[in-house]
Parts: C-alpha cells; structure tokens; sequence
C-alpha cells in the first residue's frame, strides 16, 4: 500500500490574510511561489502513480513549481464553498454571528456561490479517495489542494467525520503524508517545510 500526499498550495493574498477563499480563483504570492518552489526538495526521488490537483490557479501553480509534471485536474479538490462568507475572515464573521465555527455550522448560501455544509465536502472527499483507492495499492498518490479540503480529506481517511477536519490544521506551502499502520490509515507526517 503506497502513502497518500497532500500539498496545500503556496499563499495567497487572501490566505495571507485570513479571508476564506473558496471559488475565487487567486494566484499565488511571490512567497507562495517561493514556498511551492521549496516542496521540490521535498519531493526528490519520490515516483506516483497518480497526481491529481484541484482546478483552480493557486493548486494548479503550486504543482507545476513542486516538479509535479503531468497533474491531473479534479474538480472535487477545489476548495470548500464559502457561500456568503467567501472573501470574509472568521473575526468578520463572528461580529455578526457570535460563536460561528465552519466546522459545526457551515455557511450560508451567497449570491455568487452556493456554500457548502462540511458533510457536502465530506462527499467529495469520499469520491476522491475512491478514485485513487486502487492507485494507492500500486504505489504514492499525490494531491495538491487547499486547506479545509484537505483536512476534511484527512478526516474522511482516517474514518472520520468530515468535522473533524477541524483537528488538522495546515498551513500554506507544506506537505503532509496519510500512511498506514497494522492495516489502519495513520497520519505519518504533518505540516512539513524543507
């Protein structure tokens, strides 16, 4: 059984800044692009069987910066759907709904994007994790992503539910390695930086 990374893109203007970007397509940072430059050395040496990357810029550079040659396009890596809270930090969003956690209470629908709930994302995440199921008996599978996607990935691998995604916080521009123990997927590295 080969490991599960994960690469959440490099920063953004908006992760920089807390804001949730889900839809809105950015591209990196100059220290974003630094940052998934820097993943190569992380990745030396290493072969998959299947890289797959979300659709939007900011996933799609930072593949193309780590070496990942050959990426291919999933649109159930994109990152969760904000609905009305896309663009808005949790500080912004708290001032007018007190004690609000993404992870337990979702989003509102926005007039631009629909929002998500966490087991919407859930969803997607089981899809994935089903498509690359029979890659990981071959060999790695790489998937270069965003935050609150991934870690409700994270989640769903370990048998969990997507809320508990919250547990695993990720930062930009880091590599992370779902693996196995005994038969069992275990987290074997975490937020890695060169």
């Amino acid at each position: 059984m080969g490991d599960l990374l994960l690469a959440r893109h490099g920063e953004t203007e908006w992760s920089r800044a807390g804001r949730h970007t889900g839809r809105t397509d950015l591209p990196l940072t100059p220290a974003g692009e630094t940052q998934a430059k820097s993943l190569s050395r992380l990745l030396a040496g290493r072969t998959f069987g299947l890289v797959l990357t979300s659709p939007l810029v900011r996933a799609r550079r930072t593949a193309e910066l780590a070496g990942l040659a050959g990426a291919t396009e999933d649109p159930d890596l994109r990152e969760w759907d904000y609905g009305a809270y896309e663009g808005i930090t949790t500080a912004e969003i708290r001032r007018t709904r007190p004690g609000w956690d993404l992870w337990t209470d979702g989003v509102p629908p926005g007039r631009e994007f629909p929002g998500e709930a966490p087991e919407q994302v859930g969803e997607r995440t089981d899809r994935v994790l089903s498509r690359v199921a029979g890659a990981l008996e071959e060999g790695d599978v790489m998937l270069v992503a965003h935050g609150h996607l991934l870690r409700v990935l994270t989640a769903r691998r370990l048998g969990l539910p997507p809320s508990a995604g919250r547990l695993f916080r990720l930062e930009t521009g880091t590599l992370s390695r779902l693996s196995s123990e005994h038969g069992r997927p275990v987290v074997a590295e975490w937020n890695t930086r060169p």
